[in-house]
């Protein structure tokens, strides 16, 4: 199915960390539907299409197997290794390229642990302060998960950013 990992950064960035910043009501919206899939379905996992656009644009398009960092079953064998799983639970196993938020190039996270943790932060936010690809109140996003010939859909969803 399809699930949205939202994500506040402006309670993230500050804090450093991602607990309160996934957490709040509406933050994971899920559906619109349950999707089972059959024995000849799921061997079609990977050809899998992720995309999201905002406002229109593409954001993210990628394929499970072809694109993600960790693949979807490494995430559940690794997970499976320290944790018992149940019908009914819902894991999400990553988010492909394309969020607002990324690390920095290379030679910048080196220079950057060089520096004093307080230093670093503030050229950090600096950084990410204005970043346009951040969420606004009223921006559309729509989610949708599929084969490229439509003949495995797990659906699409389509919310509006509203501030609390």
């Amino acid at each position: 199915m399809v699930t949205n990992d939202v994500s506040a950064r402006d309670i993230q960035l500050p804090q450093t960390q991602f607990y309160e910043a996934k957490s709040y009501p509406t933050f994971t919206p899920v559906g619109p539907a349950l999707v089972l899939l059959d024995a000849g379905e799921l061997q079609r996992f990977g050809d899998l299409r992720l995309r999201l656009r905002v406002n229109g644009e593409l954001r993210q398009d990628m394929l499970v197997e072809r694109d993600m960092l960790y693949r979807p079953v490494q995430a559940l064998q690794s997970l499976t290794r320290f944790q018992h799983l149940a019908a009914g639970d819902l894991i999400m196993t990553g988010t492909p390229v394309g969020t607002a938020l990324s690390a920095p190039p290379r030679p910048i996270e080196i220079i950057g642990s060089l520096l004093p943790s307080a230093v670093k932060w503030k050229a950090f936010f600096k950084r990410q302060s204005g970043n346009p690809k951040y969420l606004h109140d009223g921006d559309l996003v729509e989610a949708a998960i599929a084969t490229d010939d439509g003949a495995v859909d797990l659906g699409a969803q389509r919310n509006t950013v509203r501030y609390a």
